[in-house]
């Protein structure tokens, strides 16, 4: 795998506070980037695809009031 340098700006404040919380997770910022780079890169989903799973599975539709059966299945 050959890894290319690039260039990225934000606030040396919020850097540091990524910096600290890798580290906490025995990673670096680097590595971090990096696996948020590849999902970001891999998600095709659009927001079609979730309106699409939600009206099929009949799920989070404003004001649709629940049974108590309903509320309390598990």
């Amino acid at each position: 795998m050959m890894l290319k340098n690039i260039t990225l700006s934000a606030e040396k404040s919020l850097i540091d506070k990524a910096r600290v919380k890798a580290r906490k997770e025995h990673t670096t910022l680097n590595e971090r980037f990096r696996q948020w780079l590849k999902s970001y890169a891999q998600d095709t989903r659009t927001k079609s695809d979730y309106l699409q799973f939600m009206e099929k599975e009949n799920l989070g539709k404003p004001g649709r009031k629940f049974s108590r059966e309903e509320m309390n299945e598990r």
